[in-house]
């Protein structure tokens, strides 16, 4: 079953990377692996109460790949730790099938509480770089945590989630024809602050026209502002 299982997981690694090339390479020169591979028996000692022997085997890890997995946690079927480079993933962490770890992601808790105290992701959640999910709830089956976000509460199975602290940008129902990685997804401050420049701009003209003046000039973005919010369209008008 050991090697079985490791098999899957090289397998899962060559169809979904595309800079992986076979399944020699990924298993000399993907750390992401080898942190897995580790992990079983040190999640097998841990189990068994030999706790001291399953720590010093997920430091070793720690120190050969620099994915810190404490051997308490539960990690599903073909996980994809992707580069992998500073993951943190806590003691009673619960990972489903099919998910996709990017580097700098913490898996964590957020104090000095007992029992259940670190995250539980659903099946294919993928959880973009350098993000942060912290605390005793679950992320949903098919949600996306994008890059740098520090998501605090439970995520609903099909969400997209970015921000500090993570806001929920996409659900399943509402946005079921698009596609989004780590990093095609919607900036909800940016949203925001397009929808108040609008109300702006509306509450500005119908001002005008009550006091039955020329409707006021908006300011129109030069070339080096390209990309700014501030623009103004002629449908805005």
């Amino acid at each position: 079953m050991f090697f079985k299982n490791i098999r899957e997981d090289i397998r899962n690694i060559v169809e979904k990377d595309p800079a992986a090339r076979n399944g020699v390479e990924v298993l000399l020169c993907y750390p992401g692996i080898w942190a897995l591979i580790f992990h079983k028996p040190a999640h097998f000692l841990y189990k068994h109460k030999l706790k001291l022997l399953a720590r010093m085997t997920s430091q070793f890890a720690r120190f050969l790949t620099g994915i810190e997995i404490h051997p308490g946690a539960q990690i599903g079927r073909r996980c994809f730790i992707d580069h992998g480079m500073g993951i943190v993933i806590g003691e009673t962490t619960e990972i489903g099938d099919d998910c996709t770890i990017y580097q700098g992601v913490t898996l964590g808790g957020t104090g000095k509480e007992s029992g259940k105290r670190h995250p539980t992701l659903g099946n294919r959640v993928m959880v973009s770089s350098g993000a942060k999910v912290l605390g005793p709830f679950t992320v949903g089956d098919d949600s996306k945590i994008g890059s740098g976000s520090v998501v605090l509460k439970e995520v609903p199975p099909g969400s997209t989630v970015v921000g500090i602290p993570g806001t929920i940008v996409k659900t399943r129902e509402k946005f079921k024809d698009q596609e989004m990685d780590q990093v095609n997804m919607p900036d909800p401050i940016a949203v925001e602050l397009e929808c108040l420049r609008r109300r702006v701009i509306a509450l500005e003209d119908e001002l005008a026209r009550m006091e039955g003046k020329p409707l006021p000039v908006q300011y129109i973005c030069s070339d080096e502002d390209e990309g700014c919010a501030c623009s103004v369209l002629e449908e805005d008008r």
